[in-house]
């Protein structure tokens, strides 16, 4: 089956005073229409880097050093900035971090629905279709809903127009940015249960960034573990929580709260920080923290094939 959204070795770097940071190296994922794809990783290891990219919308100081990002076999990255700006929002969509920064705050819920469905397809901004979205993600009174100011509404409610928003168009690929971060308990656990029943209604892809094991566990069929700006275990949701082969991935999954016994008395931790990405030194990234480090840890790790659609990036991965 073809993917409706592929990265192929896609390296980002970022203008900082003193030098270059290298956030996105040599990534390479894709997504089938149907299947949710989790990326994975500690805040800082390039996550939302690597989503800003699959849509090319990155601050003006961010630079694509090599590799491609295609949507239906279309290279995003090589259109001009009015075929891009078509493609976003009908062929695909974002969901923000936070979903009050995510509307103009002077401006009606239906009026915002209204100029972004008008800017693709105006039979689509028709108030019935736009409370029917609104419905369908679970938002009560969407007649009412629509002449209302984000600030009008809750945290989960702004969550759920910003999903509503993304779906408008009905895209190929939907991307999720952290969708539960700005919400609490309740209203997280409420977006997790949305998100799982749009997987039933929405034919395209999802991609879901987040740091949150819950959610990857909750929704992702495949995940990619992320770790200083690469990609370093990917492959089934089943395979990697039962399986993990990358140190890394063991030790972020044992300090996954829902298993840490509370009687230990003690959270686990993984020690040291991300190495600094403008100075990367020789080797495998994760080395300074690696308890199980090998000699040949000193130069870079490969590739390595596990299983159909598994690989894991590390030494260990040929014992």
């Amino acid at each position: 089956m073809t993917a409706v959204l592929s990265v192929e070795n896609l390296s980002v770097a970022y203008r900082v005073p003193g030098g270059t940071l290298r956030a996105v190296r040599d990534v390479s994922l894709s997504v089938q229409r149907g299947e949710v794809l989790g990326i994975m990783g500690e805040s800082g290891c390039g996550k939302s880097t690597l989503a800003a990219a699959m849509i090319n919308l990155m601050p003006s100081g961010a630079e694509v050093l090599q590799g491609a990002v295609r949507l239906n076999g279309i290279d995003l990255l090589t259109l001009s900035p009015a075929a891009q700006r078509a493609l976003r929002g009908r062929s695909v969509a974002m969901v923000f971090q936070d979903p009050m920064t995510a509307f103009n705050p002077v401006l009606s819920i239906g009026r915002q629905l209204a100029d972004f469905a008008g800017a693709h397809d105006r039979a689509r901004a028709t108030p019935d279709l736009m409370a029917a979205m609104l419905t369908q993600v679970g938002i009560p009174d969407a007649a009412r809903c629509l002449g209302s100011y984000p600030h009008e509404l809750s945290g989960g409610m702004r969550q759920r127009v910003a999903i509503a928003a993304a779906l408008l168009m009905q895209p190929d690929v939907l991307i999720a940015d952290e969708p539960t971060t700005a919400l609490d308990v309740t209203m997280e656990a409420q977006i997790i249960h949305l998100l799982r029943d749009l997987r039933t209604s929405f034919q395209g892809a999802i991609v879901i960034v987040t740091h949150h094991l819950g959610v990857i566990a909750e929704l992702c069929d495949r995940v990619a573990v992320m770790y200083a700006g690469e990609v370093i275990e990917d492959g089934s949701v089943d395979a990697i929580f039962h399986d993990p082969q990358h140190p890394y991935t063991r030790a972020l999954l044992a300090c996954d709260p829902a298993v840490v016994d509370p009687s230990s008395g003690r959270l686990p931790t993984i020690g040291g920080r991300i190495p600094d990405l403008t100075a990367l030194r020789p080797g495998c990234a994760f080395l300074p923290r690696c308890t199980v480090a090998l000699s040949a840890c000193q130069r870079p790790p490969p590739r390595i094939a596990l299983a159909k659609g598994r690989s894991v990036l590390c030494h260990r991965g040929t014992e």
